[in-house]
């Protein structure tokens, strides 16, 4: 495989994958609703710590290896 067409696949998924992650992280906005949704904050905190753990992971991927981390639950 040629050098650009490395990239284009990099931009193309990274692009995708990014918007993906992004809509998801406004869904999790979403559950903010009080009048919709029961939650505490010790709730929150676990998804904040989840998701820059997660950020975190990432960026030390693209740094170096790392091990794969654990799914999230609450």
């Amino acid at each position: 495989m040629q050098e650009d067409d490395k990239r284009a696949n990099f931009v193309r998924l990274a692009e995708g994958r990014t918007q993906a992650a992004l809509d998801a992280i406004r869904k999790l906005g979403n559950l903010s609703n009080r009048r919709a949704y029961e939650f505490t904050e010790a709730d929150i905190r676990k998804i904040t710590k989840a998701l820059k753990e997660a950020v975190a992971d990432l960026e030390r991927r693209f740094g170096s290896s790392t091990e794969v981390s654990e799914s999230f639950r609450l």
